[in-house]
């Protein structure tokens, strides 16, 4: 299951369960809807393209599979990224599409 963690890794805007402008990569490094724009949809830690991260039940509807079973990660993993070496790394990978990559 995500890990959903709790924060953009570059701005550190609080990015709760619900957050609608939660985005993540297939490995779960997490930003902010603002931060992967700014980052042109390249994910700096791993090159790929993000998604909009789903958003978990807080209630139980079935299963126990909710929140309060299956709570959110408290670590935070606040890494700003060096805009400029990012440009760099991200001018070879912007025009190929995200499931090409």
């Amino acid at each position: 299951m995500l890990e959903l963690r709790p924060s953009c890794e570059h701005c550190n805007q609080a990015l709760p369960p619900a957050a609608e402008d939660a985005r993540i990569c297939s490995f779960e490094c997490t930003f902010c809807a603002a931060c992967v724009t700014l980052l042109e949809n390249v994910c700096p830690n791993c090159g790929g393209g993000f998604s909009p991260r789903p958003i978990r039940p807080a209630r139980n509807h079935k299963g126990d599979n909710c929140t309060a079973h299956y709570p959110p990660s408290n670590t935070v993993k606040h890494r700003p990224v060096d805009l400029a070496a990012h440009a760099l790394f991200a001018a070879r990978l912007r025009q190929i599409a995200p499931n090409a990559r």
